[in-house]
């Protein structure tokens, strides 16, 4: 059976479907965060990571249907999610990415001198990359994973709740409760570019280049959702500037609405949590946003 590292191998250059499978944010207070994430999206928490103590943080991940928000604060300030925090506030951190073969990308994007690998793991099971956010366009941490296809997973991009090692060992347990929150997807971010960078139509050119993601227009076109970008400003940091969330059904999209409301997070079409815009939509019913 063939192995994670050359699963899907071809043009080591060229896009390769490739899913966008979690989005961690970073925080000062974590319990709050998690009391607003549960209540809020009526999710709720389906693993807590202690390997990530060994980091300086602290952790906790939600189900979006099969893909996941994570949400980090750290326990020491001598760690990048502290310094992003000191300099930025509440707000995103990484991009975590599924595609075929993460260890043939790495080769690449090392051979061609387009980013630097600052933690990678890998077993029998996936391999795991993190990359060095610096000169990456977006002010996200990117890591680009892969699972080995087995029987038990033979579709790991593009079945819903396919394994996912970020959510701990017990696949029963927590695909289960990606099941109970079907009804959520994870649509759609977009990232501002650093002050002074107004090529947001490089933004997804490079990162087509990097990490294989295709592109549309200038959208990256992930199997499950989309990513753009917008020009820097003066003032503004870069990162995450807003997350889409589809929601199947009006009565459960209302009751996100409602639940916001009661925690005075909702503002002018969107609601704030965690330093970002967070827009949901009814799935299925394209880009038009909710007003509130």
């Amino acid at each position: 059976m063939a192995s994670a590292s050359s699963v899907g191998r071809k043009s080591a250059s060229a896009p390769s479907p490739t899913r966008l499978r979690q989005v961690a944010f970073v925080t000062k207070d974590l319990e709050r965060a998690r009391y607003l994430l549960t209540k809020v999206l009526g999710t709720e928490v389906i693993f807590v990571d202690p390997a990530v103590e060994k980091w300086g943080l602290k952790n906790f991940l939600v189900a979006l249907g099969g893909d996941i928000i994570e949400v980090v604060s750290p326990t020491r300030q001598d760690t990048t999610a502290a310094r992003l925090l000191s300099k930025r506030g509440d707000g995103g951190y990484m991009i975590i990415m599924q595609t075929a073969d993460a260890k043939g990308r790495r080769d690449y994007i090392e051979s061609k001198g387009l980013g630097k690998v600052i933690f990678s793991h890998e077993n029998e099971d996936f391999v795991c990359v993190q990359y060095h956010p610096k000169g990456i366009k977006g002010g996200m941490m990117p890591e680009l994973d892969a699972h080995r296809p087995t029987p038990e997973n033979p579709t790991p991009i593009t079945s819903r709740f396919s394994h996912w090692h970020a959510c701990g060992p017990d696949y029963n347990s927590y695909s289960a409760a990606m099941k109970r929150h079907s009804n959520l997807h994870l649509s759609g971010l977009v990232c501002r570019l650093e002050p002074g960078d107004v090529d947001h139509e490089g933004a997804p050119r490079q990162w087509e280049e990097m990490f294989g993601v295709a592109r549309s227009r200038d959208l990256l076109a992930f199997t499950n959702a989309r990513l753009g970008f917008t020009r820097g400003e003066e003032g503004k940091p870069e990162g995450l500037v807003s997350i889409t969330i589809g929601v199947e059904g009006v009565e459960y999209l209302n009751g996100i609405l409602e639940r916001a409301r009661a925690e005075g997070l909702c503002e002018n079409g969107w609601i704030n949590m965690l330093g970002v815009k967070w827009y949901f939509v009814l799935a299925g019913f394209g880009d038009a946003k909710t007003k509130l």
